[in-house]
């Protein structure tokens, strides 16, 4: 009598165990259809996160990126749930050097907030003093309303953009930040306006209306590359073009670029140093295997110690 007994006990654990596993099973499914529904709600913050991890360094801006996303789409959901969720301007201040990849990052936020639907085209319409500056009063005004025209739905991303503040207050730079200042107003959600420049001289282009500062909620700051993002920069733009260094050569690369960037250079422009160097390198190497009769795979990669001319000019 024991032996039926314990058969029947042994089969009720085993069905109470098959059912958890169903259990289990569903459970698994929910969630993983739980993970696929937020990550394609959250696409547009997958794709442009994978778009800066490419980039090297910038993890400050991989931050504010990230807080941008996250301010827009709450507001989105408080909007859908019947909260206040007042439209907020999303004018930008960069502050850096040339070549740390400001107009780079301009490009692909614009990507970010056409599928965000915070723009209706994503575009970057790129401009510096004389794209907005005319040659007679109200040339400047009629430039500038041109220039914000086709901006609209997009970006209008201004370069050294402290240079409409030079010339006193008959130079005809002011008339174009009025313009700006009063479009940022009337259209301040129809497009976005990155202002970008040096650090110092932004900060004093500022000073020269007192409504400007108020308008940029948005101030991300690029630092330089330190000598071993340069590098990988190096690399990395190496690779892409399918050549490599030799020992010699990556040794002599490294020493320059810790000399120039200790230097105090202010015209020091970074990435677009780097890729100026790497062009030139490419050239010489080019003209070195014109006349070698080895021209194997190998050698058509290799980027030699003699292929990089480093002279003193390039510190200048």
């Amino acid at each position: 009598m024991n032996e039926p007994i314990a058969i029947k006990k042994q089969r009720q654990i085993n069905i109470v165990l098959n059912q958890g596993n169903e259990k289990n099973k569903a459970d698994d499914a929910l969630t993983l259809a739980g993970k696929d529904k937020v990550k394609e709600q959250h696409l547009p913050l997958i794709k442009i996160e994978q778009d800066l991890n490419r980039l090297v360094g910038m993890e400050d801006l991989k931050h504010h990126v990230k807080e941008i996303y996250a301010w827009l789409h709450i507001n989105k959901c408080r909007q859908e749930l019947g909260l206040k969720a007042e439209k907020q301007a999303l004018h930008m201040l960069f502050k850096g050097n040339p070549g740390t990849g400001k107009t780079t990052v301009a490009r692909k936020l614009g990507t970010l907030f056409h599928e965000m639907k915070v723009l209706s085209k994503g575009h970057l319409i790129e401009a510096e003093r004389a794209d907005l500056v005319g040659e007679y009063i109200g040339h400047t005004a009629q430039k500038t309303r041109e220039l914000l025209k086709k901006a609209n739905g997009g970006i209008l991303f201004i370069d050294e953009a402290y240079s409409l503040g030079r010339g006193g207050e008959k130079d005809f730079g002011k008339e174009a930040i009025d313009t700006l200042v009063k479009a940022m107003e009337d259209q301040q959600h129809e497009f976005i306006l990155i202002l970008a420049g040096y650090p110092k001289e932004m900060d004093r282009f500022l000073k020269l209306n007192p409504g400007l500062p108020s308008r940029f909620p948005v101030v991300i700051s690029f630092p330089d590359y330190s000598v071993d993002e340069l590098m990988e920069i190096s690399k990395r733009m190496l690779s892409e073009r399918e050549y490599v260094l030799t020992r010699d050569c990556e040794w002599k690369l490294k020493t320059h670029i810790e000399r120039v960037r200790n230097s105090g250079n202010a015209s020091f422009s970074n990435g677009r140093y780097i890729r100026n160097m790497i062009e030139k390198a490419v050239r010489r190497q080019s003209v070195r295997l014109l006349n070698d009769a080895r021209q194997d795979k190998k050698a058509l990669m290799t980027i030699q110690s003699d292929d990089l001319v480093l002279e003193e000019r390039d510190l200048i």
